[in-house]
């Protein structure tokens, strides 16, 4: 059996997924959670075949939850998404993530692609390749991506400035920087054009 961790914050979809996956003569879900830091220490606790992480969830996203586990556990992450982005596959890639599909696969040929990861092979989805081929590299530096990234996620620059061990001006200097390059109007509106292309 092929013991699957199952983590998506849409409770209708994750729970279809895992009532399809069951159907599979030679996979189990094993847990099912709804957000990134749950998914995390499941995934610990269980040491799953594969573990099938949405992109998108609150606290940790999918590929955040795969760069931690890689130092952990031998985990193979396949990472499912409503909105491929071809810079989200790049991060995805470079977290060690094995899979990368869009939501819209149907549950076949998930479970083929379960099967490949649990064997270890990689699976990226051939129109996500290829719009990856295509897409601009990220003018942020990496310091710009941890800033923005935080001020997604909703941190004002003081924490922001504790959590990377930084002044608080040169936060506010790596915002400015970013707000620049990405043609924003504010830190919040960079943040979201760097989500939206995948860049953090």
């Amino acid at each position: 059996m092929i013991r699957v961790l199952l983590a998506d914050d849409e409770e209708l979809l994750r729970g279809a997924l895992t009532a399809l996956l069951g159907l599979e003569p030679d996979i189990e879900v094993v847990a099912d959670v709804a957000d990134g830091e749950a998914a995390l220490a499941e995934v610990v606790a269980r040491a799953p075949d594969v573990a099938l992480l949405d992109l998108e969830m609150p606290g940790l996203d999918g590929i955040e939850v795969a760069d931690r586990l890689r130092r952990r556990v031998a985990t193979p992450v396949v990472i499912v998404t409503r909105h491929a982005r071809p810079g989200a596959l790049r991060r995805a890639l470079a977290a060690g993530v094995r899979g990368f599909v869009p939501k819209s696969t149907p549950a076949a040929e998930l479970a083929r692609i379960i099967r490949l990861v649990a064997a270890g092979q990689r699976y990226v989805d051939a129109q996500l390749a290829a719009a990856a081929l295509t897409e601009a590299e990220s003018p942020l530096t990496p310091r710009e991506v941890d800033v923005l990234r935080l001020i997604r996620s909703g941190l004002p620059s003081k924490k922001i400035a504790r959590e990377l061990g930084l002044a608080p001006g040169t936060v506010r200097n790596h915002t400015s920087s970013a707000i620049a390059k990405l043609h924003a109007d504010s830190g919040h509106t960079a943040a979201a054009v760097a989500w939206d292309r995948g860049w953090i």
